[in-house]
């Protein structure tokens, strides 16, 4: 047994998507985990005003997923949003003003267990979940977004990098 695996064993975790193969391989990633899924808002939201979760992880379209961030940070439940047709500079910043603990895009399904491993480490540590993101792939952002995208908000950017707070 690997250690993600230890780490995962036991977490309830709310995985949100309208596609049912990306429920699917996420729950496959997080086999140790207890895995609760919903592929619409209205599941989904009633799942998280009933039940805690350890995580949420919530796609962006198709769902409503930043209403359903908004309804995790009032339940005080970590969530990572989780994209595909979203991926842009626009939702990525809405998703840290909204509360997200990090953003990542579907291509990046197969680190998952592992992200979600050192993500919810780092915030046990009241260390910055946003700059492990960063340093893992912000080239990925760069590469995807263009070197200079931050220049299209360069007040916000310069105000997160110093802490990776809002």
């Amino acid at each position: 047994m690997t250690e993600t695996n230890s780490f995962l064993k036991g977490k309830h975790i709310l995985a949100v998507d309208d596609e049912l193969d990306v429920i699917e391989t996420i729950e496959e990633i997080l086999e140790e985990a207890d895995v609760d899924v919903a592929q619409d808002y209205d599941t989904a939201s009633k799942k998280i005003a009933q039940t805690r979760y350890d995580l949420a992880i919530l796609d962006i379209m198709g769902v409503n997923g930043i209403q359903l961030l908004e309804e995790c940070v009032k339940k005080g439940i970590p969530a990572i949003m989780l994209t595909a047709n979203s991926m842009n500079p626009e939702s990525l910043i809405e998703s840290i003003k909204k509360g997200a603990i990090s953003y990542l895009s579907k291509e990046h399904l197969s680190v998952l267990d592992s992200m979600i491993t050192e993500l919810l480490n780092a915030q046990i540590q009241g260390k910055a979940t946003w700059k492990l993101l960063f340093d893992k792939l912000g080239d990925f952002f760069d590469n995807r977004f263009g070197n200079n995208w931050k220049d299209d908000d360069k007040e916000f950017w310069s105000k997160f990098d110093k802490n990776y707070y809002v």
